[in-house]
């Protein structure tokens, strides 16, 4: 598939302008791929990210501060996020013994336990970016590293 055909237009100003139209649609195609196989997990793709900086850490508390500069999308919304696996049972609060104020955060064994199950399932989540090499992956990775530089 092309992307002209993808979005039903016939051209682009210039190939910088393509590619970024390429690179935006394609991140929402990634992004639907991973909401699809987070649905059954009863968690979003933005949950799933925090759940996945919190079992970096684990088992040390993070803060929310913490949380929200390592996620993917610097826009969410990080206490929101982080109330919704809360009520879930997938992540803790508690306030710092040492600092009032302070906030920690801690993934539970829930919490744990369903990103273990969601492990499970890595293989065919990959499996949508198999349509391309091992080398063609590292000068993706190469090319869009750059990109952000």
């Amino acid at each position: 598939m092309t992307l002209e055909r993808d979005i039903k237009q016939a051209s682009f100003e210039n190939d910088f302008q393509k590619a970024a139209v390429n690179i935006l649609y394609t991140s929402s195609w990634l992004y639907n791929q991973n909401r699809m196989r987070l649905k059954p997990f009863g968690i979003t793709p933005e949950q799933f990210n925090v759940l996945r900086i919190l079992r970096g850490s684990h088992p040390s508390a993070l803060m929310l501060t913490d949380i929200s500069s390592r996620m993917i999308d610097k826009s969410s919304n990080a206490t929101r996020l982080v109330e919704k696996l809360r009520q879930k049972g997938m992540v803790k609060r508690e306030i710092c013994p040492s600092n009032r104020r302070q906030v920690d955060i801690f993934i539970t064994a829930r919490g744990l336990s369903t990103l273990s199950a969601i492990d499970k399932g890595a293989d065919a989540w990959i499996s949508v970016l198999r349509n391309i090499s091992k080398t063609e992956a590292q000068e993706l990775n190469r090319i869009l590293d750059k990109l952000r530089g």
